[in-house]
């Protein structure tokens, strides 16, 4: 597969591993006869690691097959995170290193995720976009006369921290976006 036909979420191989492209930037010197640059955003698929690199657009990568599968949270294994299709209820087991920091936006029942599958081995995970998790420690509202937001520490029930407005309490429900780890607003 040529480097101008791959288009985001394609999965390639680079440098012996298996990589998901998240971004593509496009830059054409000016002038004659200048090759088309492709910059690849691309994450490692298992682990999550991410790697830019740049082809040229005759450049040729491998495309990997790979199958994703919705799945939901079920329970944990030791270590390992196993999730049961929700289609036919196949289990999944992700050890805690593919899983890497994606772990603590994992609740019990957690639906709306995706396993990555290659050659019938599960090697990654998606998560959905947000993530309702319960705040199980944060300091009480401070009753002052400003007006102004201040954003204050909220630790959630899997031990993630994250930074909530004033107003949230301990025991409320928070939606939180998985991709920036921030608050995107209360989940009731």
């Amino acid at each position: 597969m040529k480097a101008y036909d791959i288009k985001k979420g394609n999965v390639v191989e680079h440098n012996g591993g298996v990589y998901q492209v998240r971004d593509i930037e496009r830059s054409s010197p000016q002038g004659r006869g200048g090759n088309v640059r492709f910059r690849f955003t691309m994450y490692s698929v298992p682990g999550g690691n991410k790697l830019d690199a740049s082809f040229d657009g005759d450049d040729d990568l491998r495309e990997v097959d790979l199958a994703r599968r919705q799945a939901t949270f079920s329970y944990m294994d030791g270590d390992a995170f196993v999730f049961l299709d929700d289609e036919d209820y196949t289990p999944y087991t992700l050890d805690a290193d593919a899983i890497g920091d994606m772990a603590g936006y994992i609740v019990p029942d957690l639906s709306g995720c995706y396993v990555q599958i290659i050659d019938d081995a599960p090697v990654g995970l998606q998560l959905p976009q947000t993530v309702t998790m319960e705040v199980v420690e944060t300091p009480p509202e401070l009753k002052g006369g400003t007006a102004t937001k201040r954003p204050k520490p909220a630790k959630l029930s899997t031990g993630l921290e994250i930074m909530v407005p004033e107003y949230i309490a301990n025991g409320e429900r928070v939606l939180v976006n998985t991709t920036t780890g921030e608050f995107a607003g209360r989940a009731d």
